[in-house]
């Protein structure tokens, strides 16, 4: 049995979903509530993050590490260039999506959505342990502080999140304008990456998540005014998910 322990919000648990389905590969997904889950996930992994791959004896943590090993134990369908230059190119990018889009944007829409737990809660909890709304009601204002620290969260570094997230965007869309993927001449492990993390801009069905709405004004403003930008992340989806 193949588990994948994660977060339903997470976009970095996008990368690992869609990977597994992409190459066909059946799995069970756990869905986690943030905050209790770290006791869970420190019994089987070294840290407490999602996602986290269980495959027979198999331990693998972080959605790079996850697509590396899926490439190796079921090699239909790689994600991952075997042409040298292109693989370089396509690391190269995953990582810079990883850190410019993935961090960028958890920090953008967290410093709005802690401020509504009636929006987070029924996400922290969607199809999770049966107690978790009830735990969740009473945990929130705790898990609300420690994300706050742990992400770094307040008014500046939002703000200079959303210019970092809105720079990735540009440099991306730019190499777009040129080329079809963003590695090479195919669907790349790059190219899932940026369309995954860059997902909850555009809030695409086959995500898995029932999306929320409405969302806070100011994050709602900013979706719509971004979207002929990650326009190129619905057709991905379409495509290749």
């Amino acid at each position: 049995m193949t588990t994948l322990y994660q977060f339903p919000i997470s976009h970095f648990c996008e990368k690992a979903r869609w990977a597994l389905d992409y190459k066909n590969i059946p799995y069970k997904a756990k869905n986690l509530l943030p905050g209790p889950h770290v006791k869970q996930i420190m019994s089987i992994a070294k840290r407490s993050e999602v996602p986290v791959l269980k495959y027979e004896s198999d331990i693998i943590q972080h959605s790079d590490k996850i697509i590396d090993y899926l490439d190796i134990k079921f090699p239909d369908n790689k994600l991952t260039p075997t042409d040298e230059e292109t693989r370089i190119d396509a690391m190269q990018w995953e990582t810079f999506v990883d850190k410019e889009v993935g961090q960028n944007l958890r920090t953008f829409f967290y410093h709005s959505l802690l401020e509504h737990p009636e929006i987070l809660i029924p996400i922290f909890t969607y199809k999770g342990p049966w107690y978790g709304k009830i735990l969740m009601k009473f945990f929130f204002p705790t898990l609300r502080i420690k994300m706050i620290k742990l992400m770094r969260i307040n008014d500046e570094t939002a703000a200079q999140a959303k210019i970092n997230l809105k720079l990735a965007i540009d440099k991306i869309n730019k190499h777009l304008s040129e080329h079809e993927f963003l590695a090479g001449s195919k669907f790349s492990r790059a190219d899932l990456a940026a369309a995954s993390l860059l997902a909850p801009l555009v809030q695409p069905d086959k995500y898995g998540l029932p999306w929320p709405s409405p969302l806070p004004v100011a994050l709602q403003e900013t979706i719509d005014e971004w979207q002929p930008d990650v326009a190129w992340v619905k057709e991905i989806y379409k495509e290749y998910r």
